[in-house]
């Protein structure tokens, strides 16, 4: 089964995916001024060997207010939380820049093409990683400061995109972003049934949306789908309606199982609450100096504010809460103490 960063780079190799990204992701005014009706990808002449190596996935220019400047797009394709992103972007964008300068690619003014850096995030966790390469450096008094650089970057992380930004009826990309969070067969098959209506002139798009739905994404969502029968788009939409009664029945058994589940966990809980009590207040302590330890480790000594704070928590979800902001947090200060 192919894997979801490498589905996506298959996907994002059509001009049209990439334009719908912009128009409906990117609410920035130079988006209105570009013409996404003839993105180029930029494969061969401007990116190096080395770049390549760095697998910096898509790399498109596009004409800006009717002249011959271009403004690259650097699509990086992330499924898990990168503290050190903006570095890894900077890189990038230099490897870039060299190679521009080689091919003497510079706007009418002689200078360097401005370049637009994005990351498409897909994972579980919300992204908190330091959007500027600065906020990754120690601040030094004295006149370092000055010396200190300064790249940011874009992030579309689809963990926090409303649902309203998603229900658009004529835009790609946030069909597939729907298809994607979707657990309803029936808004599932219409998103599928958008994709198809909407790309039926365009055969090797329609081909490369077949490729990702049979092999990254249905498997995963409809593992007893028998995908090798379905050969189209329209084919894959009959198929879901067809068992989409079915899979309905079994989520409602899947969701009346988890609550009894928890019905059962939390009359548990509640039979042993009092002679727990001592017990627990114990196990909280634990916590708290686990997840200082961990603190420490991470960020170096943690200020005694900060300590008092860990200490005054006296709930087991709250140290459970913190201890998941922990897991991505970039800083002390990404921990909202």
């Amino acid at each position: 089964m192919a894997n979801h960063d490498e589905g996506y780079k298959l996907l994002f190799s059509h001009a049209c995916l990439v334009a719908d990204l912009l128009r409906g992701f990117v609410h920035e005014d130079w988006v209105k001024e570009v013409d996404l009706e003839h993105l180029e990808r930029v494969e061969g002449s401007y990116v190096s060997e080395k770049l390549r190596r760095r697998e910096s996935d898509m790399l498109w220019k596009v004409r800006w207010r009717g002249r011959s400047l271009y403004v690259y797009i650097l699509l990086e394709f992330q499924s898990r939380v990168d503290r050190f992103m903006a570095v890894r972007v900077m890189g990038y964008l230099a490897l870039l820049y060299q190679d521009l300068i080689k091919q003497k690619a510079f706007t009418r003014s002689g200078r360097l093409p401005p370049v637009f850096l994005l990351v498409l995030y897909n994972g579980k966790w919300r992204w908190l990683s330091a959007l500027d390469v600065a906020e990754l450096i120690e601040p030094v008094p004295g006149g370092l400061e000055a010396y200190r650089p300064h790249l940011r970057y874009a992030l579309l992380d689809k963990t926090q995109i409303p649902e309203m930004a998603l229900e658009s009826e004529r835009n790609l990309a946030a069909a597939l972003f729907r298809l994607e969070k979707s657990r309803d067969p029936d808004e599932f098959r219409r998103a599928v049934a958008l994709i198809a209506a909407e790309t039926q002139f365009d055969d090797s798009f329609r081909r490369s949306v077949h490729t990702w739905m049979t092999q990254v994404l249905l498997p995963t969502k409809f593992p007893d789908l028998p995908l090798t029968e379905a050969r189209s788009l329209e084919e894959v939409e009959t198929m879901l309606a067809e068992n989409a009664k079915r899979w309905t029945r079994e989520w409602r058994r899947e969701g009346m199982k988890e609550g009894l589940q928890k019905g059962r966990r939390q009359g548990l809980e509640k039979g042993l609450e009092k002679g727990l009590k001592k017990g627990l207040e114990e196990g909280l302590q634990v916590t708290r100096d686990l997840l200082l330890s961990q603190m420490t480790n991470r960020f170096g000594p943690v200020p005694p504010k900060i300590r008092r704070k860990v200490q005054g928590i006296k709930e087991a979800e709250e140290l459970k809460k913190l201890g998941n902001r922990l897991l991505v947090a970039s800083s002390l200060e990404d921990l909202d103490l």
